[in-house]
């Protein structure tokens, strides 16, 4: 198990790299000047030079990319003065004359908008993704389960014909045009009967009763969010079921008088599950990552709205730091999954 676990964080940790590089080298050559950005076009020309100087854009691309490498790993060098420490903070692993080998969080670099920390305002907005995703995954699950069972009981039933029409209509139609037929029908023209909003956070806050939770904001967009997994895992739920059901050891069970809510419950569900955990595994990492147009039309506070406004003013730290954590996402819940598998189903290994 440890050595199973610790050869994944190697895989991750080379993908990781291959993240940074690629996003370092694909925003060096995009358009834009981020000095203007922090500086305004008005300033003196010794302003500009000490923000370059500032951000390292007066240094050669070899040099930029170690101190960028250098930046968002977690483990790094860097000058044992105040400065450094302010900078980087962490854990000295290694006196290095005057540097010194650190353990640290990952340094993001600022915002060219705001000069935050991108790591602080990412973990802000990432709250609000995870609720999302989990509530939108939660949905898509259970009814996903829930249908792909009765449709496989019901093969070839009306039923059955009725719920994979559904399914490919939820396959077919994307994201982004769900989340606008739903905010608009059930947020606005329905509203009256609905009481839901068309846009909303999790927590609002009011000036007399200071902030409370607001679960009813959830629904819309965690549904928009969640049609396409629920149309997936129905399908494979489907398919997965029946092949189960074939097999001599459920007609055993039948055989020996077991009853039909334990054979399924109990035999045929388990060890049709696996598929379908890692259609969940996958599904829930794009949704951790950060629901980009679903976010954007409901104006939900998290990854993908951030993201994208860092898009549009041109914020390259906020891009290049989102795309590094939503790797890191990826590869963490993948590891998760991974073991999970195996636990369910002892015919797989790990080693």
């Amino acid at each position: 198990m440890i050595s199973f676990i610790l050869r994944r964080l190697g895989q991750g940790i080379l993908i990781l790299l291959g993240v940074a590089l690629t996003v370092f080298f694909l925003f060096t050559v995009l358009p834009g000047d981020p000095v203007a950005l922090l500086a305004g076009q008005r300033s003196d020309p010794a302003t500009r030079a000490a923000i370059a100087a500032d951000l390292g854009l007066d240094q050669p691309v070899p040099a930029q990319l170690a101190s960028y490498l250098n930046d968002v790993s977690p483990v790094g060098v860097h000058p044992r003065d105040s400065a450094g420490v302010a900078k980087y903070g962490g854990v000295t692993l290694l006196p290095l004359g005057k540097k010194a080998l650190v353990l640290k969080k990952p340094y993001l670099r600022r915002s060219f908008q705001s000069n935050k920390e991108v790591l602080s305002i990412l973990l802000d907005h990432f709250t609000g993704t995870v609720w999302l995703a989990l509530a939108a995954m939660l949905l898509a699950a259970v009814l996903g389960i829930l249908f792909g069972v009765l449709a496989a009981l019901k093969a070839h039933t009306w039923l059955d014909r009725s719920l994979i029409t559904v399914s490919v209509l939820g396959i077919s139609v994307p994201s982004f045009v769900a989340g606008i037929l739903i905010a608009m029908t059930f947020g606005f023209y329905w509203s009256r009967w609905t009481g839901l909003n068309l846009t909303g956070q999790l927590y609002e806050t009011d000036p007399f009763t200071g902030t409370h939770l607001v679960l009813r904001n959830l629904l819309l967009p965690a549904v928009a969010l969640g049609i396409r997994p629920l149309a997936v895992i129905t399908q494979l739920t489907r398919s997965s079921m029946l092949d189960v059901l074939s097999q001599d050891y459920i007609r055993t069970a039948r055989a020996k008088g077991l009853s039909g809510y334990h054979t399924v419950v109990g035999h045929a569900l388990r060890n049709a599950l696996n598929p379908v955990i890692t259609a969940v595994s996958g599904w829930l990492a794009s949704l951790m990552a950060g629901a980009f147009f679903i976010e954007y039309i409901f104006n939900w506070k998290g990854l993908g709205t951030v993201t994208l406004r860092a898009v549009e003013n041109l914020d390259f730290p906020i891009v290049m730091g989102a795309t590094i954590f939503i790797a890191f996402l990826f590869v963490l819940i993948n590891i998760v999954v991974d073991v999970l598998y195996a636990a369910l189903d002892p015919r797989v290994k790990l080693s």
